[in-house]
């Protein structure tokens, strides 16, 4: 969350002070008619009271009562390749930073690009899950929640995310195998079809759908803007109230 600086405070207080005491010096004038005496008594109240209104701002931000923290939570995005994750996630991540929590986006590629030698099999896989897991893990204990989206095709590993981290909330893009064939820019999967990639989750290597999912995506029949609804009134009901 945002924290009030001295400096605004202050700022906050000044524009308050002018158009008080531009009011303070027009009362002082209009009873006694001394344009001296009301400006003297606007300064004064100005100098007054602009010190008061910093302590009293600054009393507020140090008491806890009437304030809510927000938990933070993890939405993790699974499913098959291009079956949507990084788009959705992405529009989700955009549309959560707008209500002002700290928040983090960590994709699949990203974290690839910064630890290329990860490989594709099912015990590297988990093994890379579980360092995802401390990752999030440490963002969360500095109160960072995360959109995290993985393709994580096996159910140990998620298994593993959810029992390491608060809050977890998974989002499951479900999509066919043909729409993802036609999505598919890159004719990533054209060469796991031809043999040319080797475990390629949903074509030669299993992807194994989630079964307690707390939000489901058809992709084939829900727009992003329409997921993007969901995913975010959901956290707004349950984490940002």
């Amino acid at each position: 969350m945002y924290k009030e600086t001295n400096k605004r405070s202050i700022v906050k207080g000044i524009s308050w002070r002018i158009v008080a005491t531009t009011t303070t010096i027009l009362i002082v004038y209009f009873f006694f008619d001394r344009l001296d005496l009301a400006i003297a008594a606007g300064l004064i109240e100005t100098v007054l009271k602009v010190g008061l209104y910093w302590a009293h701002e600054r009393i507020w931000q140090k008491l806890r009562w009437g304030k809510k923290k927000i938990e933070p939570f993890n939405l993790w995005f699974t499913g098959v390749p291009l079956s949507g994750k990084t788009t959705i996630a992405n529009r989700v991540y955009e549309e959560l930073e707008k209500l002002h929590i700290p928040i983090e986006r960590l994709d699949a590629k990203d974290i690839r690009d910064v630890v290329p030698d990860i490989g594709f099999s099912r015990d590297d896989r988990n093994r890379h899950m579980k360092r995802i897991g401390h990752l999030i893990k440490t963002l969360q204990n500095n109160s960072i929640s995360t959109v995290a989206s993985f393709v994580s095709p096996y159910r140990e590993s998620r298994k593993t995310i959810r029992q390491m981290v608060k809050n977890n909330v998974v989002v499951y893009l479900k999509a066919d195998i043909e729409s993802c064939k036609q999505r598919d820019y890159k004719g990533v999967y054209e060469k796991a079809f031809s043999g040319e990639l080797k475990n390629f989750s949903g074509v030669n290597d299993v992807y194994e759908e989630p079964q307690h999912a707390e939000i489901v995506i058809d992709t084939d029949s829900m727009s992003v803007e329409e997921a993007t609804q969901k995913i975010v009134t959901y956290v707004k009901k349950n984490y940002v109230k």
